[in-house]
């Protein structure tokens, strides 16, 4: 009788896992990244704010390549010494973490 009354328990109780609710947190969501599109432009096109920006923060820093999306935002690869860099800034010279 004791075998058939732990047997019963089990039973019911692993049949009680199975009705469990998953919460909504659990479920994954994916976001998706729209990657920005940069033209490039002649670094004489960049405005002053950006150069006047990039000579303060870096004034032993070389421009290589400068390239502008539909926000204005610019894309400058600049070298230090033998070192390479990109970085970003609006065209008011405000630079932008990226």
């Amino acid at each position: 009788m004791k075998k058939l009354m732990v047997s019963a328990a089990i039973v019911l109780g692993s049949l009680s896992t199975y009705a469990t609710i998953i919460p909504v947190s659990n479920i994954v969501t994916q976001s998706v990244l729209m990657q920005e599109e940069y033209s490039e432009v002649q670094t004489e096109a960049i405005p002053e704010a950006v150069k006047a920006a990039l000579k303060t923060a870096k004034p032993d820093a070389t421009l290589v390549k400068a390239s502008v999306n539909a926000k204005k935002e610019y894309k400058l690869e600049i070298t230090v010494g033998d070192q390479k860099a990109t970085v970003y800034a609006d065209a008011e010279g405000n630079w932008i973490n990226k």
